[in-house]
């Protein structure tokens, strides 16, 4: 079982807390659950000002919550998340596997529908955007999509503030 918790703050002070408590997939399936995201992305997961070019291009917009959703749904602690700037000027991101350097990417196909290739040669370790490294929102909903009856809850913690 594992559990991936994202705080919302007042300030520095939180108020609530989304816990989504799951059973992981094993990091042999990790094509499979790459297979199981790229089903499951639509556009209301991604930002306005990417809309217009994912009409054409399906992947384009989601390389951020893909990556982080395939980051913790999967069994491992060898997932690096990496990124790059891309031709759009735009960070594009993946994971790496730091034990073999093999690359998981579920959107690159972004990059082929239109001739170009991922910028893998630039990319550089990251941390998640965001205060205190925290998922994100579309992050988990991806997440609450591809886990399906792998998933044990899906909570919300009001929480009291300290006195």
């Amino acid at each position: 079982m594992k559990s991936v918790e994202r705080s919302r703050y007042n300030g520095k002070i939180p108020f609530e807390t989304r816990t989504l408590i799951f059973e992981p997939f094993e990091y042999s399936e990790i094509e499979m659950v790459m297979g199981l995201i790229a089903e499951n992305l639509s556009p209301d997961l991604i930002t306005k000002k990417y809309r217009k070019e994912n009409e054409h291009n399906p992947m384009f917009g989601h390389c951020y919550h893909s990556s982080q959703a395939l980051y913790y749904l999967i069994d491992t602690d060898t997932l690096q998340p990496m990124s790059a700037i891309d031709y759009h000027d735009c960070a594009h991101w993946w994971l790496k596997d730091i034990s073999c350097n093999k690359i998981y990417d579920v959107t690159s196909d972004q990059y082929y529908h239109v001739g170009q290739v991922p910028p893998y040669d630039a990319g550089k370790k990251k941390k998640w955007y965001g205060w205190q490294q925290r998922p994100h929102q579309r992050s988990l909903n991806l997440m609450i999509r591809v886990l399906k009856d792998r998933l044990i809850e899906d909570r919300v913690d009001k929480l009291e503030p300290a006195l």
